[in-house]
């Protein structure tokens, strides 16, 4: 499984609810009408909440950069489905989902990236913060350390990050957790990022977890959720240069799933 990352600001003038309704209800909608051209495999769009979680969790790490108005996530089944999609006929939808794109994406400061998943906790299930769902989803794009390599970054954080969430996942009460790391060389992205004049660098990747907002608004009232957030954020300071990465809480809306 491969899957396209695509952080998304709205075009400047636009306010988030109005990107988000478009998004929603006009290029969703257009994005799975050409899954099969494009061999889509799930599409989802997730919608960022304006919560004030969102700033506690970027004072807790010492600052970060703003969160983004919502991310497009796309799965293949595999490398070689993605490669089948450039014939002329995907080639036409790639063009004319660009065209939308265009009538509300900052499009040189939404940054695309492919990634491959890492399931950490709870990986055979799978977890949908729908809309009217009690369960919100934590994303968390992440760019390693100066003086670290992308390979020495994503290594820590998979053999050594990834062993501690899942020891401390209880006290978090964290439903499920994936690491989505950044794969460089994959055919294709040069050109996406060009047509799109794309300027803000990917992250070396991403965590997302499933959380019961009650749970995540209780967390500093919890003493073994207090403490799981102070080991964790502890660990991530080894790996994690917080100043150049981000980390919201959203709702997801599913447009194809073909799993």
């Amino acid at each position: 499984m491969i899957r396209l990352e695509f952080a998304l600001r709205r075009k400047p003038g636009m306010s988030r609810a109005e990107f988000q309704h478009y998004w929603h209800t006009v290029h969703g909608p257009l994005v799975a009408r050409h899954s099969t051209t494009l061999n889509i495999h799930r599409y989802i769009q997730l919608h960022t909440l304006d919560d004030p979680i969102n700033e506690a969790l970027a004072v807790a790490r010492g600052g970060m950069e703003p969160e983004y108005d919502g991310v497009a996530e796309l799965w293949w089944a595999n490398p070689e489905a993605l490669a089948a999609a450039g014939t002329p006929a995907g080639a036409a939808a790639l063009e004319e989902l660009l065209q939308d794109e265009r009538k509300f994406i900052d499009l040189p400061n939404s940054p695309m990236w492919f990634a491959h998943e890492y399931p950490q906790v709870n990986p055979s299930e799978y977890l949908i913060a729908h809309e009217h769902s009690p369960l919100v989803k934590l994303f968390f794009c992440l760019r390693h350390l100066p003086g670290q390599s992308l390979a020495e970054g994503q290594h820590y954080w998979r053999t050594n990050h990834g062993p501690i969430i899942r020891g401390v996942a209880p006290g978090f009460r964290m439903q499920r957790y994936l690491q989505v790391h950044y794969c460089e060389d994959v055919p294709g992205i040069a050109a996406m990022k060009a047509a799109r004049g794309t300027v803000t660098p990917p992250y070396s990747g991403h965590a997302e977890a499933w959380f019961s907002r009650a749970d995540l608004m209780s967390m500093a009232e919890v003493p073994e959720a207090r403490r799981a957030m102070e080991i964790a954020i502890e660990d991530e300071r080894k790996f994690i240069d917080f100043s150049r990465s981000a980390m919201w809480i959203g709702k997801e809306r599913v447009f194809i799933d073909r799993r």
